[in-house]
């Protein structure tokens, strides 16, 4: 997540569209490829939840910087737009007022300080609830696994919606950058 992926999606005179269709692909892949992590049981089953994980956000990742080429934004796309976007969904039901209200003020201002490190706790918190929640559905294989596809599936559609949201705008506020003496 610290690197923005390249994209191969160039700029479509219907972004919107475009980035839709990318959209649920991308969610579709993500649900098979949790929905398959997510099939063995019991403590093996607990080996799977990273990986799976992992293999959900590198889509969702992909996904966001997809939506950006789309819209003919790529430039525009960092790790605090990524981040903003991997984690608006999850971060706002985990931390709701931090992410929300400083997220939609400035998108892609950097967190400093203490500020970024009660995101990373409150979103490790929330992604604890979600690693608890997995593990639990990891001893009932069948159900588990049709659970973990289907939350895969919407969240990455939630990306997705939130990616075509921030690129949508007119113009994305540009990053601060220390002041440099004239």
């Amino acid at each position: 997540m610290a690197r923005t992926p390249e994209s191969t999606q160039r700029l479509s005179e219907r972004p919107a569209e475009a980035a839709r269709k990318a959209a649920h692909e991308a969610a579709s892949r993500a649900a098979l490829a949790a929905g398959a992590l997510a099939l063995p049981p019991g403590p093996l089953g607990w080996l799977t939840i990273l990986p799976e994980m992992m293999t959900v956000w590198r889509i969702q990742a992909q996904l966001v910087a997809d939506i950006a080429a789309l819209y003919g934004r790529s430039a525009e796309l960092g790790p605090s737009q990524m981040l903003y976007c991997l984690f608006r969904y999850t971060a706002a039901q985990a931390v709701r007022d931090l992410v929300v209200r400083v997220g939609e003020r400035f998108v892609v201002r950097p967190l400093v300080g203490g500020a970024l490190q009660k995101l990373a706790t409150a979103v490790g918190m929330r992604l604890g609830e979600k690693i608890v929640g997995k593990s639990v559905s990891r001893w009932v294989p069948l159900l588990g696994a049709m659970g973990v596809s289907a939350y895969a599936f919407y969240d990455t559609r939630q990306v997705g919606l939130t990616a075509m949201k921030l690129f949508e705008r007119e113009q994305v506020v540009e990053m601060e950058r220390p002041a440099t003496a004239p």
